[in-house]
Formats: structure tokens, C-alpha cells, sequence
């Protein structure tokens, strides 16, 4: 008999996967990668809403971590404008480009 009708009878060596599945199971890891936004404490919140304010003040560069469910992003800039109605400052990066992020993305501001 071929190894074909043994063990596992027909399938044995005709297993295909068709490009939906394979997109789909790609989706599907990716996915599972996927992780919680950490939870601040009010102490830490303070903390990074002064270094924002100084940042602002005094026009010096910080760097900002922005939370994204599977990378983090950082972004190094000086703080232009901050909207309190919106909860959102505008991180200046360099000439004609900047960025809008809120303020509950943010995960933590070095000066």
C-alpha cells in the first residue's frame, strides 16, 4: 500500500492551505499578540502632565511614549499647544511636522 492510505488514510500527504485560511490565521496570531494599556496611578498621571507643562513653558525637548496595543511608540519633540477640552497636546517634531496625541495614550514623558 502508498504511505498516502496509511496512518491518517488520504490526507495523510495532501494538507493545503488556501490564502483566505492563511490571512486568517495570520490575523488571528497577531492578534493574540495583542496586549491591555497599563494603568496609571494618579501620582504618575501628575507627573507626566507637569513634565508636559514644563516642556511647554520652557521649550525643551521631551520624549513621549505613546501606547499602542502591540508596540509602544516614541516620540522626541517640544509641546506646542495643549488642548484641555480635548485632553490633547501637539508634540512639535521638526519644521512642518508635528503630531496630536492624548493625553491618556501617553504612558510616560523624559525630559
Amino acid at each position: 500500500m502508498s504511505k498516502k492510505l496509511e496512518e491518517n488514510g488520504l490526507w495523510e500527504s495532501s494538507r493545503i492551505i488556501i490564502p483566505e485560511h492563511k490571512e486568517a490565521y495570520l490575523k488571528l496570531m497577531k492578534d493574540r499578540q495583542r496586549r491591555g494599556k497599563p494603568e496609571l496611578d494618579d501620582q504618575e498621571v501628575q507627573l507626566i502632565e507637569q513634565a508636559l507643562i514644563e516642556s511647554y513653558n520652557t521649550r525643551t525637548s521631551v520624549s513621549v511614549t505613546v501606547f499602542s496595543p502591540f508596540d509602544d511608540t516614541v516620540m522626541t519633540g517640544v509641546v506646542t499647544s495643549i488642548n484641555t477640552a480635548r485632553r490633547e497636546v501637539k508634540l512639535f517634531h521638526d519644521e512642518d511636522d508635528f503630531s496630536w496625541i492624548k493625553l491618556e495614550d501617553i504612558i510616560s514623558v523624559n525630559a
